[in-house]
């Protein structure tokens, strides 16, 4: 059982393959998650990255038959263990700005759901689960979602998911606007997969601006957004990439991006 990392043609696929335990983490497999995303977002020939589980369940959060005893003590906890891991596995307090598209293959709840949102483009089963279950068990989800889950949905039914942790099926997650598209099994992946490559057929570089600039955008004023969306325009037109973009057009080819 393992976190699975693999590259191709500038697409990163991340794997939750841990289906024994409903893909739900430990301390060691948080550690791997996260450093599945470092590698993800530090690696120049990675534009893209999809992200989905192995088996019925997309992510169930934490291990709790595991993480909670290696959390209190009763089980050893791993060898290099940060309390940051968890936080970061899920994508809480780790910007990456690279696009991240989540093929949700089932179950998506607690640390699950939490990084779903994080991602930019979310595909699910019909099959699929959606839910913060965290008050049913006396918790609080602490990824993010209660600051994040009201700026992407409308408020009435963010505060649905928050408040009653009710799990949610994916005709009514899309209905709500929490995913792009809802497709059968056999068709995820692929449909996964188109997205990313339409992505990383543009300028890479241009790609991080636009999304650093739109969630960057969501913590500031009006005024401060138009600014820091200029900023990141002038740093884009100052690339090579926006010299090769209008020459490849005029000369009818198709753009070699350079990532500079």
């Amino acid at each position: 059982m393992s976190i699975d990392y693999a590259l191709h043609a500038h697409i990163a696929t991340i794997t939750i393959n841990r289906p024994d335990t409903r893909n739900s983490l430990d301390m060691e497999h948080f550690r791997d998650l996260a450093q599945a995303w470092a590698d993800f977002r530090d690696d120049d020939g990675a534009w893209v990255a999809v992200v989905t589980g192995v088996g019925p369940d997309f992510c169930t959060g934490a291990d709790l038959k595991k993480f909670i005893p290696e959390l209190t003590g009763d089980l050893p906890k791993p060898d290099c263990w940060d309390a940051l891991d968890a936080i970061h596995a899920v994508l809480h307090r780790f910007p990456v700005y690279k696009p991240i598209i989540a093929a949700v293959n089932g179950t998506c709840v607690a640390g699950g759901f939490e990084m779903l949102g994080c991602t930019d483009i979310r595909v699910a089963v019909p099959e699929a689960r959606f839910a913060l279950m965290e008050p049913k068990r006396g918790l609080f989800a602490g990824g993010g979602s209660t600051v994040r889950l009201p700026r992407q949905i409308p408020y009435a039914l963010a505060m649905e998911l928050l408040l009653t942790a009710d799990m949610v099926d994916a005709p009514r997650a899309l209905a709500m606007g929490l995913l792009n598209q809802v497709v059968p099994g056999e068709r995820l992946m692929d449909t996964a997969y188109d997205y990313a490559q339409r992505i990383a057929a543009n300028a890479p570089l241009a790609v991080y601006a636009t999304k650093r600039s739109a969630v960057e955008g969501l913590t500031l004023d009006l005024e401060a957004a138009y600014d820091n969306e200029t900023r990141h325009s002038d740093r884009v037109f100052a690339t090579e990439d926006a010299k090769e973009g209008p020459r490849a057009f005029t000369e009818k080819r198709p753009p070699r991006w350079q990532a500079r």
